[in-house]
């Protein structure tokens, strides 16, 4: 830049992204510099971190060091680091004003320094031997104030050294991992030349002493931070004296307790120096809290006190903690030794009782100790950040490792690496996570930078922000979005992969048991209830075999899903309809992603899969439906208007009505799985079930009646629901009993509502992957020998001259169905007088009833079955309640219109309230009714064939049994209650319908 007038300067510099310009302005012509070297360094400023600071760092400098920029400005890399460093920290920058010969440091390094070079320097500084077994540093320099001095300043350098290579990184946050490895470096020979400046102070006996110290936490990860105490443990014993004790100083070795005496005092004297304040400055401090019982235990204890230690009375979280542990300085032999020891404990402490939930139960105290002010801006702790990252990775570790050596790793992103290299971890996800980890830890490490001090709030300061994300080129409001995004994202994962019940569900498993050999692998199966192992073990094989990811994954998933199959009543059915389902799917990206990340996915397929054929059979011929096992919330039954919309896109896009057809029966097939899933795994109710199967009906027939009255628009029909269907209160198994309205009376209209029925008829009955649903019209009007189809005049003639009394207790259940709404309720409406009688049955009507029922039962009862095991015609089944119910509405419901409902238990409820029935009675009846009820959509679901008798085979009546909620050989206990409660249920209809 030319010279020119402070003022014009002035402007200059503010575009150049400088926001107190006119103190710059004023700074650089008293610095005296040529032009070119001038330009040079307000061209870096103007590029760094912050160029304010950068200016008013340089300007220090030069009064410090006069002629200093003048040598920057003829070496432009050197320029580059010293500039970038003053700009992105206050307190490094006043360390260089204070010692401008370190200066000389940043001149540019080519790579970063070994840990065996920063070892070696740090001890050349304090005057210690880098050679040395046990290096002790020579007498101090009188002239330091601190004999830590010369330490800290070394110490000082190096870092310096660091925050220039990270800073000037071409790859921004992408370094951190590179970075934070080397301040672990620093940290390892720092400890190691502040150990040998404590040997120099306890003395002689210091020699005598064998001193390993052991890293953890992020030093032992090696992902230090910029400032962060270092973790550290402490092991030692005495040390052994030469046999010939020719060694200076050599005498009779120490005891144990000495040698832990004088080794408590090096520990002492180590942490003093690293966290002193000096005019030197400080390093950090020294934290061996992690130890055996935590700051009240010793500091330092022997080998052996440690194993006892570890073998007896180590909490959980001591050997997670010591995931972490690596030899870092002293003895490195000893320490060592003391890692070997406690590592195959850490590889076993998932299979302790309540590994999984304890280690859940630390994180979730963690997150309720931050205080809400510092909830949204807490790097470290908070929901979605580095701890959650490093806790996922931990447990996922600590779980899978047992076996599966391929993921003990020290470090963070190592460990997801590895994760997601052998598939326990989505790439995509493990990609997020990762980039998320670095990207907090980047704004981690520059919050600290700029004073040197240990936190883990993001700034709020709109200065701070900017100095952040300057060099990454994002704007102070983006570094906050950038974590905000990142912190949501994380801790969505975080959720779904440290709260899985997969992960506890495989910690349970005995580590000899994940990977076993096929003799154990037989014999396991069999102990978990697998009635064919051999077969069984053949398709584990199968779903196991290779090296492909898919092979990884089921390796990963089948020890918790045999386990899941083994708690449902068919576990060999289970795990082949897995091999089924996994044969069709395994190379569908989503399908073992979402059983290994997806919650309860892979649990509630198990539940299903050993459960229920009937579901089993759904899934088989339509694999992709299972994705909506991730989600709870959709396992709940569609409403009926989401439904008809759905089915009118679908078959809209056809114009062949078979294609048409078909793919209204896919929408159908698939809600059938929601519901039965729903009902299975306890999601849903008997009432919800009944509304949503009767709801499915209702939009399937819709569909299926415009499919057919396509080229016929102008005919207006509706469909009557009857029976179950119109009690909203279907069944797996039910048909949909119905009867067919047209507006017109005319003989056309009634001939063409019949062609439309008989191809909407035939449509349903197409065979089909799915169950198919019967269209019932045998409760129309004179029943199988009238027409199929009336006009609403027709009706009314009918009711009005002939109707039978069995026709107005059928029309109890008569409601909506499908097609016109308007047409149904005028319908509705003509047949109220039917089914809600003045002055309710006569005698003659009643005892009608009461023969149509008792021949009913005697007629339709199976030959050969047993009445009392008999769910719809036994006593005190479904027809004894649904018949003393419908009686009780015809006798009372023009008086009391609570009882005009279609929905038995409704009625029931209104006919207590109504003092009509006792409530003991009421109880008794919806008693029967629901468990009646329940254990037929049971047998549906397991059976995948329906039955109104409770099963005479052991298994099925066991696998029902379990449905219903009876833990495993109760089945007879099942058959004891239905017993007991259809039995109290019959001695209400004697009384009630029969009039005993």
């Amino acid at each position: 830049m030319p010279w020119v007038r402070v003022s014009s300067l002035t402007g200059v510099l503010a575009r150049r992204g400088f926001h107190d310009a006119a103190a710059a302005a004023e700074r650089l012509p008293q610095w005296g510099l040529a032009t070119a070297d001038q330009d040079l360094l307000v061209d870096l400023a103007a590029v760094s971190a912050d160029p304010d600071l950068a200016v008013e760092g340089l300007d220090k400098l030069q009064r410090a060091r006069p002629g200093v920029l003048a040598e920057l400005a003829a070496e432009r890399a050197w320029a580059q680091q010293v500039t970038a460093v003053l700009a992105a920290s206050a307190a490094l920058q006043q360390h260089l004003v204070a010692h401008p010969d370190q200066l000389e440091v940043l001149r540019p390094q080519a790579v970063r320094r070994s840990a065996a070079d920063l070892r070696a320097a740090l001890l050349r500084a304090v005057g210690a031997d880098p050679e040395a077994a046990a290096p002790v540093a020579a007498d101090p320099d009188p002239e330091c104030a601190d004999p830590g001095d010369p330490l800290r300043l070394a110490y000082r350098a190096e870092l310096l050294r660091i925050t220039a290579r990270d800073l000037l990184a071409a790859d921004g946050y992408e370094a951190m991992e590179d970075v934070a490895a080397e301040l672990a470096d620093l940290a390892d020979a720092t400890i190691e030349a502040a150990l040998a400046l404590a040997r120099q102070q306890v003395g002689p006996d210091a020699e005598r002493v064998r001193l390993g110290i052991v890293a953890l936490g992020k030093t032992g990860a090696q992902e230090l931070n910029y400032v962060s105490d270092v973790d550290v443990l402490y092991v030692a014993e005495p040390a052994a004296v030469p046999a010939d004790g020719t060694e200076e100083g050599a005498g009779e070795e120490l005891s144990s307790d000495r040698a832990i005496e004088v080794a408590t005092r090096l520990a002492s004297a180590l942490t003093r120096i690293c966290s002193a304040h000096t005019s030197a400055g400080t390093i950090w401090q020294v934290d061996a809290a992690l130890r055996p019982e935590g700051k009240a235990g010793p500091l330092v204890r022997t080998l052996a006190s440690h194993t006892q230690y570890y073998a007896k009375w180590a909490k959980n979280w001591e050997f997670q903690a010591m995931l972490k542990a690596r030899p870092m300085a002293g003895d490195l032999e000893l320490a060592g030794e003391f890692v070997e020891m406690v590592q195959p404990k850490v590889w076993r402490v998932a299979e302790a009782d309540n590994f999984v939930a304890e280690t859940q139960a630390m994180r979730r105290r963690v997150i309720a100790n931050i205080p809400k002010s510092q909830t949204d801006r807490e790097l470290k702790l908070g929901q979605g950040g580095l701890r959650d990252v490093e806790f996922t990775v931990q447990l996922l570790q600590l779980v899978h490792g047992r076996t599966d050596e391929r993921l003990r790793t020290r470090s963070t992103l190592a460990g997801l690496r590895a994760l997601v290299d052998h598939g326990y971890v989505g790439r995509s996800d493990g990609a997020e996570m990762a980039e998320a980890y670095r990207f907090i830890r980047y704004l981690e490490h520059r919050s600290q930078l700029f004073r040197l001090r240990r936190t883990h709030l993001l700034p709020t300061a709109e200065d701070d922000l900017r100095r952040i994300g300057r060099p990454i080129g994002l704007a102070p409001d983006q570094v906050t979005e950038g974590w905000r995004r990142r912190s949501r994202r994380v801790l969505t994962l975080h959720r779904r992969l440290f709260y899985s019940p997969l992960l506890e569900a495989v910690a349970k498993i005995p580590s000899g048991e994940v990977r076993l050999t096929t003799d154990a692998a037989r014999d396991r199966l069999a102990a978990l209830g697998y009635a064919d192992p051999r077969s069984a073990l053949g398709h584990i094989q199968a779903l196991s075999r290779g090296m492909s990811r898919q092979a990884e994954i089921q390796r990963q998933l089948l020890p918790a899903m045999l386990g899941w199959f083994a708690e449902g009543p068919n576990p060999d059915h289970g795990l082949l309809a897995f091999r089924q389902v996994s044969e069709a799917l395994g190379a569908t990206p989503w399908y073992l992603r979402g059983l290994r990340d997806e919650g309860a996915m892979a649990e509630r397929l198990a539940r299903i899969l050993s459960s229920s054929r009937y579901l089993v059979d759904l899934l088989t011929r339509n694999p992709e439906i299972l994705q909506m096992l991730a989600d709870e919330a959709e396992l709940t039954p569609r409403p009926l208007p989401v439904l008809e919309r759905e089915m009118r896109l679908v078959a809209g896009r056809r114009t062949d009505p078979k294609e048409a057809i078909d793919a209204v029966r896919g929408v159908r097939r698939r809600e059938l799985f929601r519901i039965g899933v729903g009902d299975v795994l306890g999601v849903t109710e008997l009432a919800e079930v009944g509304q949503g199967l009767s709801d499915l009906a209702s939009a399937t027939i819709s569909a299926a009646l415009r499919i057919a009255g396509r080229n016929r628009p102008e005919l207006t029909m509706s469909v009557i629901a009857m029976g179950r269907w119109g009690g909203h209160e279907l069944s797996y198994s039910s048909d949909a009993d119905a009867m067919f309205v047209v507006s017109d009376d005319s003989e056309e209209a009634r001939k063409t509502a019949a062609e439309i029925v008989t191809d909407l008829r035939a449509l349903l009955a197409r065979p089909g992957p799915e169950p198919k649903l019967e269209l019932d019209v045998d409760l129309r009007p004179e029943g199988k020998g009238g027409p199929m189809v009336r006009s609403l005049k027709s009706y009314a003639g009918y009711y009005g001259r002939w109707s039978s009394t069995w026709e107005s207790q059928a029309l109890v259940r008569a409601d909506r169905g499908a097609g016109s709404d308007d047409l149904a309720d005028e319908l509705l409406t003509l047949v109220d007088p039917l089914r809600w009688p003045e002055g309710g049955l006569s005698r003659e009507q009643l005892s009608e009833i009461r023969r149509l029922k008792a021949r009913m039962e005697g007629e339709r009862l199976p030959r050969g079955a047993d009445p009392k095991r008999h769910l719809k015609l036994g006593p005190g089944g479904l027809s004894d309640v649904e018949w003393t119910v419908q009686v009780l509405q015809l006798q009372h419901a023009a008086a009391h219109p609570e009882l005009r409902t279609t929905r038995t238990l409704t009625a029931l409820d209104a006919a207590r309230e109504l003092g009509l029935l006792a409530a003991e009675d009421a109880d008794t009846l919806a008693e029967a009714w629901t468990m009646a009820s329940r254990i037929r959509d049971r047998i549906m679901l397991v059976r995948a064939k329906a039955s109104d008798s409770l099963p005479n085979d052991s298994r099925e009546l066991a696998a029902v049994a379990e449905l219903m909620g009876y833990e495993a050989g109760e089945a007879s206990h099942l058959v004891a209650d239905w017993m007991r409660v259809a039995r109290h249920a019959r001695s209400v209809v004697d009384r009630v319908f029969w009039g005993e």
